[in-house]
């Protein structure tokens, strides 16, 4: 939950698989639908729960592009930039809620950088690993791009992160590259830039995700 590299992918678990119902996010004002999740935007009561589940926590953080949050302070930085992207694009960063209890499960969203271009990516609390959570979440997030006319929907992802890849590849992401020395994992306490994949898509129109 940082700024523009909020959106790189840096899940944390073993998704099963991306399920078609699940891959089609049914719309509710700012609220998206899944089988299992609701994709929202953070507000402030959301404060407490992004900071303590997905900020704060040092194996959740571990292969993200931006600091692991120190205080609640850093967490709400996230939520004034996640506001200022809302106003200016069609969709920004979304919380991964459960449709069952509520319960904030992690974070993934858009960061447009034209109106033809986005990136996206995931970050799961840690008792929200190995469910599929995921998948379906990111087959969700690549429905919402084309619903909001994006183009070139593409996640960049540590070459070590093996997770990471299974998702996207499973989910139609291909990987287009390597970026070399790109960029900087400030929780894996490395200074120089790391080895990143480039995965993308070319996308049409809204459609599941086969299984």
């Amino acid at each position: 939950m940082g700024q523009r590299d909020h959106h790189l992918a840096v899940v944390h678990l073993h998704p099963r698989r991306c399920l078609s119902r699940s891959g089609v996010a049914e719309p509710h004002g700012k609220l998206y639908q899944t089988l299992r999740l609701t994709l929202r935007r953070p507000g402030r009561d959301d404060i407490a729960a992004m900071f303590q589940r997905i900020g704060s926590d040092p194996e959740v953080t571990r292969w993200v592009s931006w600091p692991m949050h120190a205080t609640r302070a850093d967490t709400e930085a996230f939520l004034a930039f996640a506001e200022a992207e809302w106003a200016r694009w069609p969709v920004g960063p979304l919380l991964i809620t459960s449709q069952r209890d509520g319960a904030v499960l992690g974070s993934t969203g858009l960061a447009f950088e034209t109106t033809a271009r986005a990136s996206t990516g995931f970050v799961l609390a840690r008792d929200a690993w190995g469910a599929g959570f995921a998948s379906e979440a990111l087959a969700a997030m690549v429905n919402i791009a084309a619903a909001a006319s994006v183009r070139r929907l593409y996640a960049l992802c540590h070459v070590r992160h093996e997770s990471s890849v299974r998702v996207l590849e499973r989910c139609g992401f291909v990987r287009e590259g390597i970026l070399h020395k790109h960029t900087v994992f400030p929780n894996l306490g490395l200074p120089e830039p790391q080895d990143v994949y480039c995965y993308a898509q070319i996308l049409d129109r809204p459609q599941a995700t086969a299984a």
